[in-house]
């Protein structure tokens, strides 16, 4: 599924200028010029996608006209994480029903810290509910607790869950590429780690400044494909925030 894919956006949601409905158009033409620029897949309905702001019925919505509308041009990986599980479970067997929506992403448990025990048993819930695989989303910064190496390398071992957005250090990447099986992909959050997480063996980057540099982006990408390693260099420094 992500053997290819190096380069996934999680996409914004734009909105009407009276911010109550989510403008389409607006989507619809970001969507193309990013694939344009070399955006394989996207995250969609992610915290970059305005979850926290959209309904459940506009989730759907969401979901379902992006999915559509991508078709064959890219993955698509739909968000459907949140602190409760029972709500993420069902809903992650709600969106994994969309045609179209290859995976579904899932947060740890923000505010409520669990343990580690315990949010092994959240994500194994939804994916166990899910009809699709279910990439992980690692981001302790943010959400005020973090999965270990060693739960992320056991949930890998879990049938529908093959990947994880990793927020944290090249020295984790680095571990769960070596620990976990060929077929779980690990991708870094982080823009700025794009060369350093293909150096440790990391699939790719699930970007954000892709919506602004998305051509340097997959640059970084061809010019490590090709061994042009100075180059790949050389655009990370220009990418990498000052």
């Amino acid at each position: 599924m992500y053997e290819d894919i190096n380069l996934i956006t999680a996409i914004i949601t734009p909105f009407t200028d009276d911010g109550l409905e989510i403008d389409y158009p607006a989507l619809d033409k970001l969507t193309d010029r990013l694939i344009d620029e070399g955006t394989q897949g996207f995250v969609i309905g992610g915290t970059t996608g305005e979850a926290p702001t959209l309904t459940h019925l506009e989730k759907i919505a969401l979901y379902t006209h992006f999915a559509h509308y991508v078709g064959a041009r890219g993955i698509v990986i739909a968000n459907v994480g949140d602190n409760n599980t029972q709500h993420s479970a069902l809903f992650a067997k709600e969106v994994s029903d969309i045609e179209g929506v290859d995976a579904v992403l899932a947060v740890t448990p923000y505010y409520n810290k669990p343990s580690q025990a315990g949010m092994i048993e959240h994500f194994r819930a939804i994916a166990t509910a899910s009809t699709v695989p279910v990439m992980l989303y690692n981001i302790p910064g943010r959400s005020a607790v973090g999965l270990t190496n060693e739960s992320v390398v056991t949930l890998a071992q879990h049938d529908n869950i093959n990947a994880v957005k990793q927020v944290t250090t090249i020295d984790d990447l680095g571990y769960l590429v070596e620990n976990t099986p060929d077929d779980f992909w690990v991708y870094t959050g982080e823009d700025a780690q794009t060369l350093a997480a293909k150096a440790v063996g990391a699939q790719g980057t699930i970007s954000v400044s892709s919506h602004i540099y998305g051509p340097e982006m997959a640059a970084l990408f061809t010019a490590l494909e090709v061994g042009d390693v100075p180059e790949a260099g050389r655009l990370q420094r220009w990418l990498t925030p000052k």
